[in-house]
């Protein structure tokens, strides 16, 4: 499956100016962080595309402002995950809030066009501000890098499981992939077994289903500005709960997996360039473009090979996502002719080797048994209170209890 190698496990994510020199970007290429950026990019272009239309339906938005939806988030997102991983050498990967966008897709109707836009602008202002302030900073750093393993571990099983319900939707298809997965971890040690294994689900899908792109062509146009409308309650009930949902979902999430792969990310840059990055995707109509959570878990994991070379994963991700971005009106039609059960396969087996070590590195010592326990459990829960999700709480109870019961 790919584990980490111990050695390889103490590798940090920074390079100096030496090093630098004698890793070229393209000698740093491999098959595995190739594979891993190609399904992290997968991932994000698959399920959230379809939400985005269906919030755009709900808020009927017109042919235009939903070629700038797609624009935006994808083209921004893709290009923080080029730019990240070049400038700090770890696998910072870009995309936009998953979580961000389901939750549009309840309130677009309620508010106009450039309500929400405004809307979209102050949450990545509250983004940067609490970047630059160093709160963010200073809570990740207080917990133990053992439960923030736990808190990505069960935030990823519930990824991982969806592999039976959907192998049994799709028998062929599933047991294909996970014949093949099997085989090329026992004889192979060059091939990514996910790499195989998405390649062989796809030759199954198109081999025993008629893919049907029976819905309707998004019609092109140019990306345009934005005009945003500010209101108190577009503040209170749009940006701060979008703020929260990203800083929640996305940035702990994915700076717990860079701290789980032992890597050292600067987490007030992140944070910040990820508010800067999300106030000019909200002038083209996209609610953010942000260091994206399960994307970054999946390129820093172990299947993404020796630890300096993971960032090229990222960069991987982030030039797919871009180009989606610029095509979006042509390749959303073959995306929304996936069945739900291949993009549920496809995500399990990406994440297998990312909940093998975290599981590995919460579980394994006897120091905080009871603290990574509680932040597994929450984290699995995928509970949200008071609209923040259940991996911050995970890492709030599971940090509270480590220095107060477990101390």
């Amino acid at each position: 499956m790919g584990l980490p190698d111990k050695y390889e496990e103490r590798q940090r994510g920074f390079i100096t100016d030496g090093e630098f020199k004698k890793n070229h970007l393209f000698r740093n290429i491999t098959s595995q962080n190739v594979s891993s950026g190609l399904i992290a990019s997968t991932l994000v272009m698959t399920g959230p595309a379809i939400i985005i239309l269906e919030a755009a339906a709900s808020g009927h938005f017109t042919a235009q402002q939903t070629i700038n939806w797609m624009f935006a988030v994808y083209f921004f997102g893709g290009l923080f995950g080029i730019l990240m991983p070049l400038l700090f050498r770890i696998p910072i990967t870009g995309g936009h809030s998953i979580t961000g966008v389901a939750f549009l897709a309840t309130v677009t109707s309620q508010f106009t066009y450039p309500q929400l836009i405004g809307g979209y602008v102050m949450s990545g202002i509250l983004i940067f501000l609490v970047g630059m302030s160093g709160l963010f900073t200073r809570m990740i750093k207080w917990v133990p890098k053992e439960i923030i393993a736990a808190m990505l571990a069960g935030l990823v099983t519930g990824y991982v499981v969806r592999l039976v319900p959907s192998v049994k939707e799709m028998p062929l298809v599933g047991g294909a992939a996970l014949i093949s997965f099997f085989i090329v971890t026992k004889y192979s040690k060059r091939l990514p077994p996910v790499m195989v294994t998405v390649v062989v689900a796809f030759l199954a899908l198109l081999w025993t289903q008629d893919l049907s792109m029976t819905s309707r062509e998004i019609t092109f146009f140019f990306p345009s500005l934005q005009t945003p409308e500010f209101t108190w309650m577009g503040m209170l009930t749009l940006a701060l709960p979008l703020a929260m949902l990203i800083l929640s979902n996305d940035a702990a999430p994915g700076i717990g997996a860079l701290e789980s792969s032992h890597f050292e990310p600067p987490i007030r840059k992140i944070i910040s360039i990820s508010g800067i990055f999300s106030v000019i995707a909200s002038f083209f109509g996209g609610q953010s473009a942000n260091i994206a959570g399960m994307m970054t878990a999946i390129c820093a994991g172990p299947d993404s090979g020796p630890g300096s070379k993971r960032y090229v994963a990222s960069l991987v991700s982030g030039i797919v996502t871009l180009l989606f971005g610029v095509f979006a009106w042509k390749i959303v039609p073959f995306i929304q002719s996936l069945p739900q059960a291949f993009v549920s396969l496809l995500a399990g087996f990406s994440l297998i080797g990312v909940l093998h070590s975290s599981l590995q590195m919460g579980f394994v010592g006897n120091r905080y048994r009871l603290s990574v326990l509680s932040a597994f459990i929450i984290a699995l829960s995928n509970v949200s209170f008071l609209h923040i999700s259940a991996p911050v709480w995970a890492l709030v109870f599971g940090a509270v209890i480590a220095r107060t019961v477990e101390k």
